[in-house]
């Protein structure tokens, strides 16, 4: 296994690879005949990069085809097309690719901040019109090589996805080559999909099984073509709507309500379906599963779900993994365009389906039997009367299962207390001291995603302790647990620390004159577009704004501390400051409580 990044100028370019299994690391500048030397050497090895399934394997590439690196990368970054459509040489060229990047990410920058590592970045410009000095080569090396090793960090959290990938490989003897795959790319190889094209996206079904008698308004909403499209507008489409007392919200992507700043004790149940969207498509598969998959494939996606059920009930969750990918990723793809298992009527009956059976059908079965707490797609949170009910709800829950065909897991958290937000967000404690927290505020934060630690922590320690706000942070002298990443996306040119603005006059099109806010170009200017703020007591220090690059507006960055400081080299086992302002985080703190219905 080898890891790689490239780095690339208009007469320059270089590799850092890092060979794991000979522990020696490579380091090519402009020397294609070395590259391809060791690319012949290593071509059965993996090669792993971050965003090297959209960037660095097209650039090796096309210095293995002789072609200009540089028209590649202006391909791929500036006229933001695919690599693939760059040259049909790249085919000669089979490469073993692992790309440790997720769409959702934002980029390995954030991934070595959150990590407390340096953050800062070189000085050489990438659209620098002459050939690299010396200097310049080894500034360029340096931070290079500091990006594959953090690549290495970031594949090491990420293990078990990449052994997911493998077992599945493996399983269902598939070429190593297809290690390049996403993961709905791989679900639709071993499903056996073809690519078909379909005009029917809104060709709506109803579960046959539902019983809706109260809130027949919302399958009715599902069925009226009027409603088919996702969009009405600027707006998503959707319907809203009381139900059970909760305010509810049901749309093309699934449904959720909830009690809003709600914190209460009592007796909660939450009742979730066990692989609800996999299990709909085993059960209707003439509504819901894809059309582009052959009955062969249908049967190995029922094979894959009774499996990974029959794993889940015997607690084996790292066996589960590999059939997770299939299961999970089915649904996804059959609303990707590109993939083989496109089939958006499919999608659209799952999860309509789903919502009928859950948020309506289910709903009407409990409603005035106890209090409807929080509704999504798969699952419903309750508040009994009484414990005693307990065998009530349970009967409901039998007789829906019963006539359904889906199983409801029960987590039952006896005499416990809840604080929640909405339906993405919420802390709930049960009566033995256990909790399960969701949402951005009060999950437990991990190596790839530790930003503003010391807030999550404050209230996951009131929440679940009943320790003061002010004593979580007042007592914590690690500085990493104050930290926030900030990175500007490619819209903006760059980042400012502090400045001021001016008022000034201007007229628009129609003759008419407003006010507007212009920036004085009085602050710093910041070289990285990553940063590590803190809150800082030194009120000279200004706030973060960005540059749009196109409109050249300035905009401050969102939730950045009024006076902060940066602090973009390794923060790991650094002391706080006298500069740290820790009031600012209690401030963030409590108002974020108060979304979780609680006020101090």
């Amino acid at each position: 296994m080898v890891f790689y990044d490239f780095e690339v100028f208009k007469y320059d370019w270089l590799v850092v690879i890092l060979d794991m299994d000979n522990q020696k690391e490579h380091v090519i500048i402009n020397n294609s005949s070395e590259l391809e030397a060791f690319y012949q050497e290593h071509v059965n090895d993996i090669w792993v990069g971050f965003n090297s399934r959209g960037y660095d394997q097209f650039i090796l590439k096309s210095i293995l085809c002789g072609l200009n690196p540089k028209e590649c990368n202006d391909h791929i970054i500036l006229k933001g097309q695919s690599g693939y459509s760059f040259s049909g040489q790249f085919r000669k060229f089979p490469l073993n690719n692992y790309d440790v990047m997720q769409n959702i990410d934002r980029g390995l920058k954030v991934f070595e901040g959150f990590m407390g590592n340096n953050i800062k970045e070189t000085s050489v410009p990438f659209d620098i019109d002459r050939k690299l000095t010396d200097e310049e080569i080894e500034q360029t090396v340096f931070y290079c090589r500091h990006d594959v090793e953090q690549t290495v960090l970031v594949f090491i959290e990420r293990k078990s996805d990449f052994e997911a990938q493998m077992e599945l490989l493996k399983m269902y003897n598939m070429p190593l080559s297809y290690i390049n795959k996403t993961k709905v790319q791989l679900s639709a190889e071993i499903l056996g999909a073809t690519k078909h094209n379909y005009d029917d996206e809104f060709d709506i079904s109803l579960p046959p099984c539902a019983r809706v008698e109260k809130y027949t308004d919302v399958p009715e909403w599902f069925m009226n073509p009027e409603n088919h499209t996702y969009k009405k507008g600027n707006k998503a489409n959707k319907l809203e709507k009381i139900m059970a007392g909760i305010p509810m919200t049901f749309a093309w992507g699934g449904v959720h309500g909830a009690k809003e700043s709600y914190h209460d004790k009592g007796y909660f149940i939450n009742m979730d379906v066990g692989s609800l969207y996999p299990t709909l498509d085993c059960l209707y598969p003439e509504y819901c599963f894809s059309r582009s998959v052959p009955e062969k494939g249908l049967e190995r996606y029922k094979e894959i779900l009774r499996f990974r059920l029959q794993l889940k009930a015997e607690g084996k969750k790292k066996e589960q993994a590999p059939f997770k990918i299939v299961l999970n990723g089915t649904y996804g793809a059959m609303k990707d365009k590109f993939n083989k298992l496109y089939d958006p009527r499919g999608a659209n009956n799952t999860c309509v389906f789903g919502q009928i059976l859950v948020g309506v059908d289910l709903l009407e079965r409990l409603e005035g039997v106890c209090e409807i707490i929080q509704v999504n797609t798969d699952g419903i949170l309750i508040k009994m009367h009484s414990y005693e009910d307990y065998d009530l709800i349970d009967d409901i829950a039998y007789e829906w299962e019963q006539r359904t065909g889906l199983s409801l897991e029960f987590d039952d958290y006896g005499y416990g207390e809840i604080f929640q937000k909405d339906v993405n967000n919420y802390l709930i404690m049960d009566e033995w001291g256990h909790y399960k927290s969701k949402g951005a505020y009060v999950k437990g934060l991990g190596t790839l995603d530790y930003d503003l630690p010391i807030v999550n922590t404050a209230l996951v320690d009131y929440m679940t302790k009943g320790v003061p706000i002010e004593k979580t942070i007042s007592e914590c002298n690690d500085l990493k647990e104050f930290q926030q990443v900030k990175k500007i996306s490619g819209k903006y040119d760059c980042i400012f620390h502090g400045g001021t603005f001016s008022t000034k006059e201007v007229r628009s099109k129609t003759g008419s004159k407003r006010k507007v806010k212009v920036y004085n170009n009085d602050g710093i200017t910041i070289k990285e577009k990553c940063v590590r703020v803190f809150a800082s007591l030194n009120h000279p220090d200004g706030t973060l704004y960005k540059k749009h690059s196109i409109t050249g507006g300035v905009a401050k960055i969102e939730n950045c501390p009024e006076h902060c400081f940066i602090f973009n080299d390794e923060v790991n086992g650094v002391t706080c400051p006298e500069l740290l302002d820790k009031q600012w985080y209690v401030d963030v703190a409590k108002d974020r409580l108060k979304g979780f219905g609680v006020t101090l």
